[in-house]
C-alpha cells in the first residue's frame, strides 16, 4: 500500500519530468519578451549547428556573415558562390504584438499560400520566401538572393526556403 500511496504521490512529477524530456513545456511556461539582447533562439538561426544542419539538407557549405540585431530583430546572411539567402528572427513582447507582425508581414510580403505542420503559423510569400511563427517569434527565410534552383542535388530555391525553415524550427526547442 505504501508503494502505491508513493507512486501516486510522485506522478505529477514524473509527468513533468516526461514532458520536459519530450520537449513539452508546461502551461505556465511562457515566451519570455523581446530583450536587450537577442535571445539564444534568435542567435541559433547563425550559430555553427544550423550551419552545419543547413549544409548537410542543401549539400553546400555556407560563410555566414552580416550578424546584425537591430530593433529585435537579428539576422545573418548565408553566402555561396552562386548567390544567398538571409536568415532574420524578429523578436515580440506579447501575442498581439507577434500576430500583428506576422500578420503585417503577410500584407506586405504577400501571403500566398499557408504552410501546415511548421511552426504556429507559416506562409510562402510572392516572392517564395517562408515566414513562420512560434511563440513571440517570427522567423523568416529570404531566398531572394538564390538562383531558381539550388543545392546539391538543385531544388527550387521555395523549396529551399521551406526546409530551411524547417531545419531551423527543428532546433528550436522553447523558449
Amino acid at each position: 500500500m505504501r508503494r502505491l500511496i508513493a507512486i501516486v504521490a510522485l506522478a505529477p512529477l514524473l509527468l513533468v519530468v516526461s514532458a520536459r524530456v519530450a520537449g513539452i513545456s508546461s502551461a505556465a511556461e511562457r515566451p519570455q519578451p523581446a530583450g536587450r539582447n537577442p535571445s539564444i533562439i534568435a542567435l541559433m538561426v547563425c550559430r555553427s549547428e544550423a550551419q552545419h544542419d543547413i549544409a548537410e539538407v542543401l549539400g553546400v557549405k555556407a560563410k555566414v556573415s552580416d550578424k546584425t540585431w537591430v530593433d529585435h530583430k537579428y539576422s545573418c546572411n548565408y553566402g555561396y558562390p552562386t548567390g544567398s539567402f538571409k536568415l532574420s528572427v524578429k523578436e515580440l513582447s506579447s501575442w498581439s504584438q507577434t500576430l500583428a507582425y506576422f500578420h503585417g508581414l503577410g500584407a506586405q510580403l504577400g501571403d500566398t499560400q499557408k504552410l501546415g505542420n511548421l511552426g504556429q503559423g507559416a506562409f510562402r510569400t510572392s516572392g517564395g520566401d517562408v515566414v513562420v511563427r512560434k511563440d513571440w517569434k517570427v522567423l523568416v527565410v529570404d531566398v531572394s538572393g538564390l538562383p531558381p534552383h539550388f543545392g546539391v542535388p538543385p531544388t527550387s530555391a521555395t523549396d529551399v526556403a521551406f526546409t530551411v525553415a524547417d531545419v531551423i524550427l527543428g532546433c528550436w526547442a522553447g523558449d
